[in-house]
């Protein structure tokens, strides 16, 4: 059993053929799924998904360049959406991304201190964006951490060592996606050889970052699979014994998640 912790299931790319893909999941042995919100004011849509299968999950929250959109929402209504509804299993994704420039640093950096006083009240995990925003990003952990421990996660991560020690030593979870899988990844697959097992989690960004095997073609929930047997080689572990690490690890960190 894999567990997608991380894919965009509302995102237009599904529409046509979201039941296909919930059970092409399935076949593959990825029995769950996160679905990740973007914009709080798109949860409704999110829910309607959760609601139709009993595998998925959802998060709330607003993404880092949609930043200027909700800056209007505050840490209360997060509370509020992620209390209310039994299938929002996390906070997020916010975070800070330096990588595309279409948001006001201070406008993120707002957005995901905002997110982590969510993550702080519901003690559900904080879905961490972090894209060429390293130092910032450890500072801020490390600064909010000290103010009271929040369970976050690291994801997609594609960052340096030291992001990834300081999230580590936080008390993060760091989450691989199909990046791992890429022939140009070695510097990668080496920082997640130095990765506590009890801290690894697998996903796909899904529609984004397809793994290897099905490099240059729309990225799915089931394509983990491909992340989790790379993962494992980097370990050398079997893909099983990898299987259930990550499984483990996501029911540990989406507490609020039930096994289906």
């Amino acid at each position: 059993m894999l567990i997608d912790t991380h894919c965009h299931l509302d995102f237009a790319d599904f529409e046509a053929e979201r039941d296909e893909i919930v059970r092409r999941a399935h076949d593959a042995g990825v029995k769950q799924m996160v679905t990740i919100s973007t914009r709080v004011r798109k949860l409704d849509t999110l829910l309607a998904i959760t609601g139709k299968y009993p595998s998925v999950f959802c998060s709330v929250g607003t993404h880092p360049n949609n930043a200027d959109e909700e800056l209007d929402i505050p840490a209360e209504e997060l509370i509020r959406l992620a209390n209310a509804h039994e299938k929002v299993v996390a906070i997020g994704e916010a975070g800070l991304d330096y990588f595309y420039d279409t948001q006001k640093p201070e406008d993120q950096k707002t957005g995901l201190l905002r997110h982590i006083e969510a993550a702080r009240e519901t003690k559900l995990p904080l879905v961490i964006h972090s894209r060429s925003a390293d130092e910032d990003m450890a500072a801020i952990l490390t600064e909010e951490t000290g103010k009271g421990a929040f369970p976050f996660i690291l994801h997609c991560f594609s960052a340096g060592a030291d992001l990834a020690r300081t999230g580590v030593e936080l008390g993060g979870y760091i989450s691989f996606s199909g990046i791992l899988t890429f022939p140009k990844s070695q510097e990668l697959r080496d920082i997640a050889a130095t990765i506590p097992h009890d801290r690894l989690l697998v996903e796909t960004d899904a529609p984004y970052l397809a793994p290897k095997r099905w490099r240059g073609k729309r990225n799915e929930p089931s394509y983990v699979v491909n992340t989790a047997e790379v993962l494992a080689e980097t370990l050398g572990l079997s893909y099983a014994e990898m299987a259930a690490i990550t499984t483990d690890n996501a029911f540990r960190c989406f507490s609020k998640m039930p096994r289906i």
